[in-house]
């Protein structure tokens, strides 16, 4: 039996992106749009996702890559988690440790098939979403 996504999957939701492989974070960012989320970004680093938070509020569930130039992710996902923001990680390294306070978050190995992606995303949102 072969998994299918109903377009209107994430009925709306707002996905923070938060990437600096653009074409990675282009492509995730086209297939939840394509099953009905609202992407928040993509941006590629801490301050400029804490921009867009700013702006536009918190999201519904957040994408991240662990590794943002010189910096780590990890100060975000645990302001994030704080909120209550469902939350993975995106990696090419295979050695990550994570902090202890964020060691029970979900790591996914890139590349990421943006399917994939979105599939992880509908398991991670609150199924009783109607509002």
């Amino acid at each position: 039996m072969t998994l299918h996504l109903e377009p209107v999957g994430l009925g709306g939701k707002r996905i923070l992106i938060v990437e600096d492989d653009y074409i990675l974070a282009m492509s995730m960012s086209q297939a939840i749009q394509e099953y009905g989320g609202h992407v928040v970004g993509p941006v590629p680093s801490i301050e400029a996702a804490l921009r867009f938070i700013e702006e536009e509020g918190q999201p519904d569930a957040a994408v991240l890559d662990i590794r943002l130039g010189e910096d780590t992710s990890f100060p975000l996902a645990a302001a994030l988690r704080e909120k209550g923001v469902p939350l993975f990680f995106v990696t090419g390294f295979d050695d990550w440790f994570l902090p202890q306070e964020l060691d029970d978050v979900p790591v996914y190995q890139k590349p990421t098939d943006p399917e994939n992606v979105v599939r992880l995303l509908m398991e991670a949102l609150p199924k009783n979403s109607s509002g």
